[in-house]
């Protein structure tokens, strides 16, 4: 489900986007959403498999930067999702690079 900005700040649980453009909030949308296919497709499908845990570590500092937003924001609700996130990203990225073989 796609939602406006302005819908999603509505919710009160996003209020890092009341300061992010349209076009921010959508960047960070397409990044995770990329990261998501990147770390399931080839390793899945077999198909350059290598991709698998170079999507993770960019989702791994995807988080990094979202734990970052959120502390200089004062935000202290998002921070146990992002650092779950940041872990398990951690655990697919290490796990697939030693499974990794060419």
């Amino acid at each position: 489900m796609v939602r406006r900005r302005e819908e999603l700040v509505a919710t009160g649980n996003l209020d890092w986007m009341k300061d992010s453009s349209d076009a921010g909030v959508k960047a960070v949308g397409l990044v995770e959403i990329l990261g998501a296919l990147g770390v399931i497709l080839p390793w899945l499908t077999g198909i350059a498999p290598i991709l698998t845990p170079i999507a993770a570590a960019g989702l791994v500092v995807v988080q990094i930067g979202a734990l970052r937003v959120h502390l200089v924001r004062d935000e202290r609700r998002p921070l146990p999702a992002n650092v779950l996130l940041l872990l398990l990203a951690a655990f697919a990225a290490v796990g697939r690079f030693v499974d990794w073989r060419p």
